[in-house]
């Protein structure tokens, strides 16, 4: 089972106990109508559903004091007019009789979550509760936090599963504080995202960007990074092979003279295709619910692979005729295999357009990898596909012909050299160290990805792309999150065996295996990595914040 749901429908505990405007964001509806919202989108059901516990008082003993347990305890038994003045005591708190049974029931049921991750029952969770947790402190409750739901989790983790080191990502509008306060004594565990640093250990804090994807960056949140950035520098490798103070202040792509910016010497000019539409990288695209996750399309029979239960080995292929007509143009697909294996993916393709599969994995015979991988990015644009990204790795050149009008960007990993030849068409060499090749993902391919907000991705293993499985189930893992999900992995026949499997598995939902240990990137890649991020800053605003190297 990839996935657990756990949550608790006794929500009694954030009942309004008097007429109070502020208390609105307590009505149990908001939970209620996150369910609804799973369940139309038929994500419930292909959860594993845990039942919530109460927490009993030795786990919220873990970060509470005895004293804090004990005076929750009792407002069991207290009047409304002592909760009111006991809920006065804190800041935007309001007790009710049920509170300590349903505060128990939101931590317990994150302590089930972590159980059934940690023993192998699921991989991943959501736990779905009320109250929440990140606010309340050792003995105080704060911010309608009573328990901290996530800290005793945490907790639980090392006390119980023996774990070493956790990551605790506190995603909020307002300072870490309550998961701040209890962890920022303990190594192990941290990083809270809230308001700007004020400490340069383990718990990383910085405003959060108010801005959708696509919108500027907010100049108080590029300052708020550059600070958070140069207050955590000394502590991690991470952060100290650029200069921090190097960030792009101006949400605008242009300088406050008008003038754009200049570009790097030497380098190409990039430039923006007048005839993309606006509307084209403003608005998100949604994909319809599939029915199939991930089905894998081979043309050799005799190939065996593990694959999980729900991913399918397709049988289908297009009409002959149609495969003939797409595979016309191309010399290389002329032979019998190469007809088949196109035969294949179009059929593929076409289930993914229509939103019957989510994702896939089709093969190619190496010789015919370039044609093919150009059949499906034409074939995706004429029959849907409204925005295209295509990251292809190893020797597979754009096509000339392929229009630059905003509808497809393609991005080739491994190409001769670090090259913007246009916003929509940029090549960079494959870097040779893991750290390099995180920082070429983190850095680029993904603000790219994400500011161009593709309806399809296509990602093509062509020859010599020179990637291990792990790295290219990471990097198909991260692509994962676009598109809804809609991601087709092209890859040459000789590598099937190697790495269909993993990338099945990867894109049905599962976990990439570990990169092993990590190195720093080269000067090479780091050099490589800045030119082109500052030949593309001016038109891509995702990349107008700094850069993410990785040591």
């Amino acid at each position: 089972m990839g996935t657990a749901l756990v949550y608790h429908e006794d929500m009694t505990a954030t009942r309004l106990l008097w007429d109070d405007p502020e208390c609105e964001i307590e009505r149990p509806e908001r939970l209620t109508a996150a369910l609804d919202r799973l369940r139309q989108r038929g994500l419930e059901q292909r959860c594993l559903r845990l039942s919530a516990r109460e927490a009993s008082e030795e786990e919220l003993g873990l970060v509470h004091s005895p004293e804090y347990v004990s005076l929750v305890r009792e407002t069991q038994v207290l009047g409304k007019e002592e909760l009111q003045a006991l809920s006065g005591q804190f800041d935007a708190i309001y007790f009710h009789p049920s509170t300590f049974h349903c505060a128990r029931l939101a931590a317990g049921a994150g302590l089930q979550l972590v159980d059934a991750v940690l023993t192998g029952a699921v991989q991943n969770g959501l736990a779905l509760v009320r109250p929440p947790g990140h606010h309340s402190q050792r003995a105080a409750a704060n911010g309608f936090c009573v328990f901290n739901n996530v800290a005793i989790a945490a907790a639980h983790a090392k006390q119980k599963h023996g774990l070493h080191r956790i990551l605790v990502v506190d995603w909020d509008v307002h300072h870490g504080q309550g998961i701040q306060y209890l962890f920022e004594d303990d190594p192990s565990s941290g990083c809270s995202l809230g308001c700007p640093a004020r400490s340069g250990w383990e718990t990383l804090t910085t405003w959060l960007p108010s801005c959708t994807c696509c919108s500027h960056w907010p100049l108080s949140a590029l300052e708020s990074i550059r600070s958070a950035r140069a207050a955590q520098a000394p502590h991690w490798k991470s952060l100290q092979l650029q200069d921090v103070t190097a960030v792009p202040m101006s949400p605008s792509s242009h300088s406050p003279e008008g003038r754009p910016p200049p570009l790097l010497p030497g380098g190409p000019v990039c430039k923006a295709a007048a005839s993309a539409p606006s509307s084209l990288l403003d608005q998100p695209c949604l994909c319809p619910a599939p029915s199939v996750r991930t089905a894998v399309a081979l043309t050799a029979p005799d190939i065996t692979l593990v694959l999980p239960p729900d991913v399918i080995q397709q049988e289908g292929s297009a009409l002959r005729e149609e495969t003939e007509a797409w595979a016309r143009p191309h010399e290389s697909l002329a032979r019998e295999e190469a007809l088949t294996a196109l035969g294949k993916l179009l059929y593929l393709l076409d289930g993914m357009l229509d939103g019957q599969v989510n994702s896939g994995i089709a093969a190619t015979p190496a010789s015919a990898a370039a044609a093919t991988l150009d059949v499906a990015v034409r074939r995706g644009l004429s029959h849907g596909a409204q925005r295209l990204l295509c990251v292809a790795l190893g020797q597979l050149d754009r096509p000339p012909d392929l229009a630059h009008d905003g509808r497809s960007l393609w991005l080739n990993i491994r190409g001769k050299e670090a090259a913007a030849l246009s916003m929509f068409h940029v090549s960079t060499p494959l870097p040779v160290m893991t750290g390099g090749f995180l920082s070429c993902i983190l850095g680029l391919v993904l603000p790219l990805a994400y500011g161009f907000q593709p309806d399809l991705v296509l990602v093509a293993l062509g020859p010599g792309h020179g990637l291990q499985g792990p790295h290219a189930a990471l990097l198909a893992a991260m692509l994962r999150g676009l598109a809804g999900g809609r991601v087709l992995a092209l890859l040459e026949e000789d590598s099937t065996p190697q790495l269909a499997g993993i990338l099945a598995r990867v894109l049905n939902g599962e976990a990439p295996p570990s990169l092993g240990p990590s190195s720093v990137a080269s000067p090479e890649d780091v050099q490589a990595l800045m030119y082109l991020r500052g030949q593309l800053e001016p038109q891509w605003k995702m990349l107008q914040c700094h850069p993410h190297l990785v040591a």
